[in-house]
């Protein structure tokens, strides 16, 4: 076994690897020499953030939010793959579209579920 094959694959990790770490470390030692510790009353006025800054970034949310953000993801991917499908859907014959109902079926009493649960209600 020849271990030249390997170096290609060394650099390319390597590479990658400065890539991802190089502007954190750059940002972080620049940050040190100008970053500010503390934002001063103007930049916590409500001028700049809509409202009144009562309570720090790391304040909990509502589960239902995530709830709905998924529940959006997950039914926009499922109608992305509809355009694929109907661009092709002349080659694919009825077994495509068959199985593009079958999907859809399972889709349809998915988003029914979630509506007879509330899960779409926000209150």
């Amino acid at each position: 076994m020849n271990l030249d094959q390997y170096l290609p694959v060394l650099l390319f990790i390597l590479v990658g690897i400065g890539v991802g770490v190089a502007p954190q470390v750059i940002g972080w030692v620049v940050s040190g020499f100008i970053g500010v510790r503390k934002p001063d009353a103007e930049k916590n006025s409500p001028y700049e953030c809509g409202f009144e800054a009562f309570e720090d970034a790391r304040m909990k949310f509502d589960v239902r939010y995530y709830l709905v953000a998924i529940l959006f993801i997950l039914f926009d991917l499922e109608i992305a793959f509809l355009f694929p499908w109907a661009v092709a859907l002349r080659d694919i014959g009825a077994v495509g579209f068959w199985a593009m109902m079958v999907f859809l079926a399972i889709l349809v009493v998915g988003f029914i579920y979630e509506w007879k649960k509330g899960a779409l209600d926000w209150e």
